[in-house]
């Protein structure tokens, strides 16, 4: 039987047999425009790896209910916590990340709308004053130009990967943040800004492999592209951009709770955080690292660089760099049933877990029978729109899993 594809203008509409919902489907959503794919706080940073918030609504919907409470040990950018909150649902993350912590609390915090504008607005006219004072060979009079100067860095990633200019408009940017109340909101700006203003092809923001410093011939824009000279064109564009999407998840936020953790999810133990409001959850939603894939840390060296976060790429389970061997395969494995058996205290009876992976060494099987889960079923999707300029034939599997 073929597979029915649903159009999604604001929310995916599921048919009500319960039986057959999901089987109508179509989880690739080749129909989910791209704007839609990237809604409100969902794109206000870029994170390579992160799955669709249409595939988290679709599930979250069938199986949970209002009021519920959801679990994600791999929180990464925060997309579960966020559908989650949109549907009424109580949420708790867990992330190793720093910076991938900032980027969540960012996205689901309540933020005072007219004191971020304002700040926005006024670090962003100082920015373009820095920069026009740059272009015009340092001699333009301006109020602030007592006040202007050049700055340097001892980040060799830094000074590698930006030109002079977008290095002088991103270090004076940065250098004002500590002026504003709203210092997170505007890190996640200038973090944005700073990854799109490295001296990288138009078409390879995702895994760029060296700086390029003279003209080549663009794939995305078919035609010869220079190298990026400046900055302050992306925090401009970034800077409005993100007031539009928090103002865009204000409006549908709910008074659902979130908690965003810091930490490891192979040891934390919830009833030892401040702030949690306590009970088990109802179930886990997820997206486990892919082993051998991605240094989650590595990809956003540029912030690590720039605001001196705690690296703990050390702690990754499954990253690039440790390879695909079967050595790193079986660390993987482990790793990965340390994290679910240690969510496991925290988890009702009969506990519903979904994780999304692309299982190709076929591991979780065994997963669920080392931390005593019933496969329930298994949902397989294709990976369409990727972000990267990637050709290779990409699926993922969703596993349902009932704790037992």
């Amino acid at each position: 039987m073929g597979i029915q594809a649903i159009k999604i203008t604001q929310q995916i509409s599921i048919p009500k047999n319960p039986e057959t919902s999901l089987e109508n489907v179509d989880l690739s959503f080749a129909d989910v425009r791209e704007y839609e794919r990237t809604k409100h706080v969902h794109r206000l940073h870029p994170y390579l790896g992160k799955f669709i918030p249409q595939l988290v609504e679709v599930f979250l919907k069938h199986y949970f209910k209002k009021g519920d409470s959801i679990l994600d040990p791999f929180l990464g950018s925060g997309t579960t916590l966020i559908e989650a909150n949109v549907l009424g649902m109580h949420s708790a993350g867990v992330e190793i990340s720093n910076f991938n912590c900032l980027i969540a609390d960012i996205k689901t915090r309540e933020h005072d709308i007219s004191l971020v504008e304002k700040e926005i607005e006024d670090i962003l006219f100082k920015t373009k004053e820095y920069s026009n004072w740059l272009v015009q060979g340092q001699k333009q009079n301006t109020l602030l130009q007592k006040s202007f100067k050049k700055y340097k860095t001892d980040s060799e990633y830094l000074n590698k990967w930006l030109s002079d200019r977008a290095l002088q408009e991103i270090l004076f940017y940065n250098g004002q943040i500590k002026n504003y109340q709203n210092q997170d909101i505007l890190k996640i700006i200038l973090s944005r800004a700073t990854r799109s203003a490295r001296l990288i092809p138009h078409y390879d923001l995702a895994r760029p492999s060296k700086p390029v410093r003279e003209k080549y011939y663009c794939i995305k824009h078919r035609r010869t592209c220079e190298p990026i000279n400046e900055a302050m064109k992306f925090i401009n564009r970034y800077s409005w951009d993100t007031i539009r999407r928090i103002k865009e998840f204000k409006n549908i936020k709910t008074d659902a709770h979130i908690k965003i953790i810091q930490g490891d999810s192979r040891e934390i133990d919830f009833n030892k955080i401040r702030g949690y409001k306590g009970g088990k959850f109802d179930g886990i939603f997820t997206s486990p690292p892919y082993v051998g894939l991605i240094d989650y840390h590595d990809q956003h060296r540029y912030a690590y660089e720039l605001f001196g976060f705690g690296d703990n790429g050390f702690k990754e389970i499954g990253p690039a760099s440790k390879g695909r061997s079967r050595e790193a395969k079986e660390e993987y494995k482990k790793d990965i049933i340390a994290v679910f058996q240690n969510m496991n205290r925290f988890l009702k009876p009969r506990a519903k877990i979904f994780v999304v992976v692309n299982d190709r060494d076929n591991l979780y099987p065994q997963v669920a029978s080392a931390c005593g889960y019933e496969i329930e079923k298994v949902f397989h999707r294709p990976v369409l729109m990727r972000t990267e300029r990637d050709n290779t034939r990409f699926s993922e599997s969703i596993y349902f899993f009932i704790k037992q």
